[in-house]
């Protein structure tokens, strides 16, 4: 999604509690990665792979100047031949550390299998965020967490949208005397969701 579609996303959620809380939860998440030097894993239930989050927050990394937001995907099958981008398999959340960040995207309740391996990651000192349907087993794990209960206004989809362009918000500026793509198409969606100039 393009900073344009952001910019109308959030002001068709103005006045909910989105766009504020998908900033908050992405402040949390740069606090998280940035300070450490990296190490995001990026991880889903059994049944639900972040895809989607991955591809928009390496678009983030990339455009915000923030390596450490690529995240490396944990998939739960991977398969003999897969590429290595694609190939870490859940065993790499156990051995997650000190200096590690852990965002789990968790719609309904993961086994108990991936609990433990969450659990044995933040024992082991790595921080532990959520995206969550509002599981209290998920949520007793996370430092931080943002739930989209089945009965908000918003689903998933649209919350990854939101927390993944704020954590890109506001990166590293730009060479000296160079502005990129991105940041003329910021300002171009900040002109044009701006209310129009009073007039009396």
């Amino acid at each position: 999604m393009d900073a344009v579609r952001v910019a109308l996303l959030r002001d068709v959620l103005a006045g909910t509690r989105w766009p504020q809380d998908a900033r908050r939860f992405a402040l949390a998440l740069r606090g998280s990665v940035v300070p450490r030097g990296g190490g995001l894993l990026l991880a889903g239930t059994e049944a639900y792979e972040p895809w989607h989050l991955a591809a928009h927050l390496s678009d983030e990394s990339a455009w915000s100047g923030l390596p450490e937001l690529a995240p490396v995907l944990v998939r739960h099958r991977v398969a003999a031949g897969d590429p290595a981008h694609l190939a870490v398999g859940p065993a790499r959340i156990a051995a997650a550390g000190r200096g590690e960040t852990l965002l789990l995207v968790a719609p309904e309740r993961p086994g108990d299998e991936l609990l433990e391996r969450v659990h044995d990651a933040r024992r082991a000192g790595a921080r532990v965020l959520t995206l969550d349907g509002g599981d209290p087993e998920v949520g007793g794990l996370a430092h931080e967490s943002l739930v989209v209960a089945g009965d908000d206004d918003v689903d998933l989809d649209i919350v990854q949208h939101l927390v993944s362009a704020a954590a890109g918000e506001n990166g590293r500026p730009p060479a000296r005397g160079r502005r990129t793509f991105r940041d003329r198409l910021a300002r171009l969606a900040d002109q044009l969701t701006q209310p129009p100039p009073a007039r009396w």
